[in-house]
């Protein structure tokens, strides 16, 4: 496998964990992010693009690489609340451009840029998609698109030696609009008792690397959340004394 990865989102939250871990394992990294004067893990190749641009993103984050890419990582994400009761075609158009379209787009990139031996797509879902719930509509749509787009391009690719996963974890970090009470108190909130951390995701890279045979797999990080089929985002439910 080449060990140049693409990582989109390598800025910040778990997409910089994930960048930081490659670079430790002796990858040459392209660090996707937004704009120009964004920061990238120290080593890592930037490369600057919108991801709502489509084409022109991709073509601009390859061009970035070294060599032929033998890992990518479709991290980058459009996360915005919404719900049915205010639902908006924008807002889904915009939640697919950047979680969906950019992916599909960057997995062809990939496909197409060749190089030797094995090589591997992740993609990185929700592990509210084991448990639906309707906050987060847009949003959620989208990412049930992208476990769907990784089910197809796992096949699609298989014959290229490329495998594509996925990696679906639960909340790790603080969201947007969401008390740091509240993130104490929902963190943890599943049957294990333990809250999911970027270490994580960043543990199941590593196995999803070192594992040549697994592909249209989704490798789900919630602690068992999942069993609870909760009504509603954890971060809207109290947790139980």
């Amino acid at each position: 496998m080449s060990k140049v990865a693409i990582v989109t989102g390598a800025g910040k939250r778990v997409g910089r964990v994930l960048a930081q871990g490659l670079l430790a394992d002796g990858w040459q990294v392209i660090a996707h992010v937004r704009s120009k004067e964004d920061e990238v893990p120290a080593g890592a190749i930037r490369a600057a693009a919108d991801l709502s641009d489509g084409k022109q993103a991709v073509e601009a984050i390859l061009a970035a690489c070294p060599a032929p890419p033998g890992l990518l990582v479709n991290n980058a994400a459009r996360f915005a609340a919404d719900s049915l009761h205010d639902f908006s075609a924008d807002e889904l158009s915009a939640h697919m451009a950047v979680n969906v379209a950019a992916p599909a787009l960057l997995t062809a990139a990939f496909a197409a840029a060749g190089g030797e031996g094995d090589r591997l797509v992740v993609n990185i879902l929700d592990a509210k998609l084991a448990a639906p719930n309707p906050d987060f509509l847009s949003y959620t749509l989208s990412k049930a698109a992208l476990a769907t787009l990784t089910d197809l391009s796992a096949r699609a690719l298989s014959g290229q030696r490329i495998r594509v996963n996925a990696i679906a974890p639960a909340l790790m970090l603080l969201s947007e609009g969401q008390s740091e009470d509240n993130f104490a108190a929902t963190h943890a909130f599943n049957p294990l008792g333990r809250g999911v951390e970027p270490a994580d995701v960043l543990a199941a890279l590593r196995f999803l690397v070192d594992s040549p045979t697994l592909t249209g797999e989704t490798l789900t990080l919630d602690g068992g959340q999942r069993f609870w089929r909760l009504p509603r985002d954890v971060q809207f439910l109290e947790p139980k004394p």
